[in-house]
């Protein structure tokens, strides 16, 4: 099981694939009657919801580093720590320049 690891290169993977899940639950929280498709269309017109997505994709990163954190596997935790960091200032800068 991965929680049992503890390397940085898994909380770097883990840090940026717990995105990915944030934006489909998302999609299929605000989405599920719109088709990938037309909710990405949507994405395009409504620009605003692009940085809500992508915060409630941080909101994924911090839940898979708090479970790493009370495992005590640190090292992962560092690798998520760390792909969150530069995830959230890219989401900041989006939101700046966007």
């Amino acid at each position: 099981m991965f929680l049992k690891k503890d390397h940085i290169q898994l909380g770097i993977v883990l840090g940026l694939l717990a995105p990915f899940a944030g934006m489909l639950g998302f999609y299929f929280w605000r989405f599920r009657r719109l088709t990938i498709v037309e909710f990405i269309q949507y994405l395009g017109i409504e620009k605003h919801l692009i940085t809500a997505m992508l915060s409630f994709s941080l909101l994924a990163n911090a839940i898979v580093f708090t479970i790493y954190i009370n495992a005590r596997k640190d090292k992962t935790a560092r690798g998520i720590f760390v792909v969150t960091v530069v995830y959230a200032i890219g989401v900041l800068l989006l939101k700046l320049f966007y």
